[in-house]
């Protein structure tokens, strides 16, 4: 799944360093009090095309920063100016397979005590990154018996790292009963998202998805596969409350996300979904996902930064 070496470059404290040389002191504030903001983003390697393609680079970062104001943290760089150092970073490390980045934003004083005092420094750290949730017949998952954080308490739809406290307990306690995902419900006991991953169910030939005001992260991953569903499955998308019950008797449940792209649920708390195979849908939506995503379909190169391309041009001129 993750591949990383001492030696990998990484930006780090307004310079490119190696992975080994990357150390914070031990009384930082976020190691403390978890008092980050951090992103997740796909790069793809496409050997046909000799391109590694970042996917909605610009539009995570924009995401990032938006977030980094609820803590009141600032990277200090525009979007498009992350993009490039993102590009620049995964040049000097050659990669050329799939790549997982990972910017973080922290408040960086070593210090005891919550309250804050502005500074921060932020990392970009990009490493060789395969399947995170094998999931190609199908995943089985539980409803957790923790609930989803409130906005009004850590907000879900910023990816505040204290705040994955909550995602940790849901996923022990499913992986120590037997299942590979968890499930959380809102306080309002319906359904929100998964650990770390949005969830889409097929019902009455139309999908349906929890709204933004659910407690769940805006996710891109999500917001792509309402396109896709759209522009190439022709369905309506719904986002609305969704019901626990919903899912026993969905004709089909999968989960959405950076890391997991999509993970059809084959079983929830022990029930089948649908037949208990993979349906058509998530079938197709993973294939047409893949298609767009490693630049197979011109309709969805909006969605992709080529990483060596302008330097080949370059070289060739």
């Amino acid at each position: 799944m993750l591949d990383t070496s001492p030696d990998t470059l990484v930006y780090f404290e307004n310079d490119i360093v190696p992975l080994s040389q990357a150390r914070v002191p031990v009384l930082t504030h976020a190691f403390h009090y978890g008092t980050g903001v951090f992103e997740g983003i796909r790069g793809y390697w496409s050997a046909e095309r000799d391109e590694m393609f970042l996917v909605r680079c610009e539009e995570h970062y924009h995401r990032w920063i938006a977030n980094c104001r609820i803590l009141g943290i600032d990277p200090g760089k525009t979007p498009r100016e992350l993009v490039d150092l993102t590009s620049e970073i995964i040049r000097l490390n050659h990669f050329r397979t799939d790549v997982y980045v990972r910017p973080l934003c922290y408040m960086s004083t070593p210090k005891i005590g919550v309250k804050p005092d502005g500074k921060s420094n932020f990392l970009i750290a990009a490493m060789p990154f395969g399947v995170y949730l094998p999931s190609d017949n199908g995943i089985h998952a539980c409803v957790s018996s923790w609930r989803r954080l409130e906005d009004n308490a850590i907000p879900s739809r910023a990816k505040i790292c204290g705040a994955y406290v909550n995602s940790v307990l849901a996923t022990m306690e499913a992986q120590a009963n037997g299942f590979d995902e968890a499930i959380f419900l809102n306080e309002s006991g319906h359904v929100a998202e998964g650990s770390a991953c949005n969830l889409f169910l097929v019902r009455n030939g139309a999908l349906v998805t929890p709204a933004a005001s659910e407690n769940i992260l805006e996710g891109l991953t999500r917001a792509s596969v309402i396109e896709l569903a759209h522009q190439e499955l022709h369905l309506d998308v719904i986002e609305r409350p969704v019901d626990r019950t919903e899912l026993y008797i969905a004709d089909e449940v999968f989960l959405t996300g950076t890391a997991v792209e999509i993970a059809p649920v084959t079983r929830v708390d022990h029930r089948l979904v649908g037949k208990g195979t993979v349906g058509p849908v998530a079938r197709r939506m993973r294939e047409v996902y893949a298609a767009a995503v490693h630049g197979r379909n011109e309709r969805y190169a909006k969605w992709l930064k080529p990483v060596y391309q302008h330097v080949l041009a370059t070289l060739r001129h």
